[in-house]
């Protein structure tokens, strides 16, 4: 009896199958895609954070770093690029869109920050203070 309802076909109603089919698939791939692909490394004296930005242009990528978060805000607007007003548009999936992140990156040097953009490629370093380590330390008589 176990053996002939594991094998059952329940068609629509089988429990194995995804409910929401690709709809769901869809939805959060396309909220996934919106967001910039980054990967934030810790090293000894610095933080390196490295985003994916394809199709951004320099001016249109913002940083600041304030309060201990290092926030990256991009903007890229189709309306401003020149369109062929002779042209019939056939097929459009580029749309105008802005991103944005923020990380918290405690006790950097603000002015020691620096970034690089190339080939879509976003990298900020962002060097540590440098800690006085025996600035804590109680020496005992």
């Amino acid at each position: 009896m176990a053996n002939e309802l594991r094998n059952s076909d329940l068609g629509v109603f089988e429990p194995t199958d995804d409910f929401f089919g690709d709809f769901g698939k869809n939805f959060f791939n396309s909220i996934a895609s919106n967001q910039m692909k980054t990967d934030v490394t810790e090293n000894k004296d610095n933080y390196v954070v490295t985003s994916e930005l394809p199709g951004f242009k320099k001016d249109n990528i913002h940083i600041d770093y304030a309060n201990d978060n290092l926030n990256i805000r991009a903007t890229h607007d189709l309306k401003k690029e020149n369109n062929d007003q002779a042209g019939r548009v056939i097929r459009k999936e580029r749309t105008a869109r802005n991103t944005s992140r923020s990380f918290y990156l405690p006790d950097v040097e603000n002015d020691q920050i620096s970034a690089s953009y190339d080939g879509g490629i976003l990298k900020i370093t962002l060097p540590k203070e440098a800690k006085d380590n025996n600035k804590h330390k109680i020496n005992i008589d």
